[in-house]
């Protein structure tokens, strides 16, 4: 990139003017990371200072049967193979409240579309979750879920969201995105839900009055072009809604080992190959430059390492996600090293050896607990090596 057309991007950023499409992708072709990093870390400082925010939660596939069979998936089985499940609600509710004594403040609930589960399985389990932690928050089915929920029950996805948030939903996750480019999507995706039903259905859970996140599959066969479509598709619909509150860079995984039963599932990785830890932060820097109307950029670290993860948080994320637990959807695919579970204790570990204060929140991002950041006199001093 040229000294010019750098000069006038910093300009645009420190005005607060909206970085355009060709902004996006010049941005992109800059291969001074640390001018990007730095750039990005100003708005996410402007935003929201010295905070990175996080919370305890605690995933649950209570499915991994699917009808789809997308390209980059390791998670899916079909009906019949020997390592396909489907949870009763109770063993769902027993693992949730295994958590009980560690503050669990939310349960993030994602599944494969079940052929044979009849949709009264949805709002029932959501019911008896919320029986069960009456101060926990649903964040649960991506929209690709809600749509699936449409061809099962006959049922709109209006009331289809209205019968769930009778039952306990506090928000959708942000899944089912990948990228919306259908030059990409139709290579990855083996669903009905693309941009247009995806879109519908987050437009209508805002109206509703739920907050949510909103994703992006990066790293595979898709180009910086893709990417910076995918953000500005998201970003037109912010500015119309309001309703998402982060945006979550998702690093597109290999099966390095698909362990139970030896498959590759992921059709796509013998023609790719993953985003290095560089690309990754050049990533979150240009989305936080161009996503200007949402308020967090998060990294999921299960998807990135922990120490990518810390370095993000110098390249324009301001949240660690949270404790996680058992994630499948990554962890069936790779033995990539990230732990199942992070403690609150080593989260705020993380957020502070990377030179940030702590601040645990809630799903609606309302504050849980403030902590207290790096300690100065620790960052002067020599420190044992960490093995």
């Amino acid at each position: 990139m040229d000294a010019g057309l750098k000069r006038e991007l910093e300009q645009k950023v420190r005005d607060g003017e909206r970085l355009s499409r060709e902004d996006g992708i010049a941005l992109y072709e800059s291969d001074d990371l640390a001018w990007l990093g730095g750039l990005a870390h100003e708005v996410r400082t402007r935003k929201n200072g010295d905070v990175v925010h996080f919370n305890v939660n605690r995933h649950l596939n209570m499915t991994n049967v699917c009808t789809a069979s997308c390209a980059y998936c390791s998670f899916q089985r079909k009906p019949g193979e020997k390592d396909a499940y489907t949870m009763r609600i109770e063993e769902a509710v027993r693992l949730a409240k295994a958590m009980e004594n560690e503050n669990l403040t939310e349960l993030h609930i994602v599944n494969g579309l079940h052929p044979n589960l009849p949709w009264r399985y949805y709002p029932r389990s959501l019911s008896e979750l919320k029986k069960a932690l009456p101060n926990v928050s649903l964040k649960a089915f991506t929209a690709t879920e809600i749509h699936h929920f449409e061809t099962i029950s006959g049922m709109s996805a209006s009331d289809i969201l209205d019968e769930l948030i009778e039952a306990g939903l506090e928000s959708l996750t942000g899944g089912g995105a990948e990228i919306f480019d259908w030059e990409v999507r139709q290579h990855i995706v083996d669903h009905r839900t693309h941009w247009e039903d995806w879109s519908r259905i987050h437009r209508l859970a805002h109206a509703k009055g739920l907050k949510t996140p909103s994703t992006m599959l990066y790293g595979h066969i898709e180009e910086p072009r893709h990417r910076v479509d995918h953000v500005l598709r998201l970003r037109e619909l912010q500015d119309e809604t309001g309703g998402f509150q982060v945006f979550i860079p998702l690093r597109y995984q290999h099966d390095f080992v698909d362990m139970k039963d030896g498959k590759v599932r992921n059709k796509l990785q013998a023609r790719t190959t993953m985003a290095t830890g560089a690309e990754a932060l050049k990533t979150f820097a240009v989305s936080r430059l161009l996503f200007d109307n949402v308020p967090h950029v998060k990294v999921f670290w299960v998807m990135h390492g922990v120490q990518t993860a810390q370095l993000a948080l110098q390249h324009g994320a301001d949240d660690m996600d949270g404790s996680v637990v058992e994630y499948k959807i990554t962890h069936d695919a790779d033995n990539y090293g990230t732990p199942n579970k992070l403690g609150r204790e080593d989260l705020l570990e993380l957020i502070r050896d990377a030179g940030f204060r702590p601040v645990e929140r809630n799903t609606r991002y309302e504050i849980i607990r403030e902590y207290p950041g790096p300690d100065a006199e620790r960052r002067e001093t020599p420190q044992a090596m960490r093995v």
